[in-house]
């Protein structure tokens, strides 16, 4: 074969590999993934986004919902409350594209050994964030996930949300921020609308959603 035909066959696979891996990779579409598709294995358990709240595992959620490794910190309030958080910075599920960050239930115990092993901590607007080693890495991992936010990129429309989840039980307006709290506690789930600002979703199991709105009416008001 021509030596010139040679060099341009395989100049047009190398462009044509190129090309394929400049390809964003395709957004994960199932029915699970959508943030309206909230089911209750019980009546006090909630099931969105393919993860049962308090019963699957961060790692089951990365290897077999997400198929990607989250981000891992341990953060410590200025208040001295400790928690860690997962996050994803950005993922397509169904063509929408959001954050998400996990709160992982680990005891409180646990959570101050962690911070004691912190291999280095970064001060944060709220208090403090501390890099975990690998062996407390694996422990978080294997926990159950508590807790979901989710913040999507685009500007999602009232109507989407009374269409989607139906009235909610109660509106909370924030005092300090005017931020609105639609609360669907059957859910878990509480929609913050901050007028030009994005939506942003949490959800939590039903057993736990008096957690979230007990501040809220502390700080607020309930709208009619």
């Amino acid at each position: 074969m021509d030596k010139k035909i040679i060099l341009g066959v395989f100049a047009l696979v190398v462009v044509s590999i190129s090309a394929l891996l400049l390809i964003p990779s395709a957004p994960t579409d199932s029915p699970d993934t959508l943030p309206w598709r909230i089911t209750h294995p019980t009546p006090e358990s909630s099931r969105v986004f393919g993860i049962t709240l308090g019963q699957t595992s961060l790692d089951e959620a990365e290897k077999k919902v997400f198929k990607e490794q989250t981000e891992i910190s341990l953060f410590k309030t200025s208040e001295g409350k400790m928690l860690v958080e997962a996050f994803f910075d950005e993922l397509n599920l169904n063509g929408l594209k959001a954050k998400f960050v996990f709160t992982v239930a680990i005891p409180q115990d646990e959570l101050t050994g962690m911070f004691n092993r912190g291999l280095r901590m970064n001060s944060t607007p709220s208090g403090k964030r501390i890099t975990l080693t690998a062996d407390d890495l694996l422990r978080v991992r294997k926990a159950p996930v508590a807790s979901i936010t989710y913040m999507p990129t685009p500007k999602l429309e009232e109507a989407i949300f009374t269409k989607r989840f139906g009235i909610p039980a109660e509106r909370v307006r924030e005092t300090k921020s005017g931020a609105v709290h639609w609360l669907y506690p059957q859910h878990g789930l509480d929609i913050t609308l901050g007028g030009e600002e994005k939506p942003l979703f949490q959800y939590v199991s039903p057993s736990d959603f008096e957690l979230l709105r007990a501040p809220l009416l502390s700080q607020g008001e309930l709208l009619k």
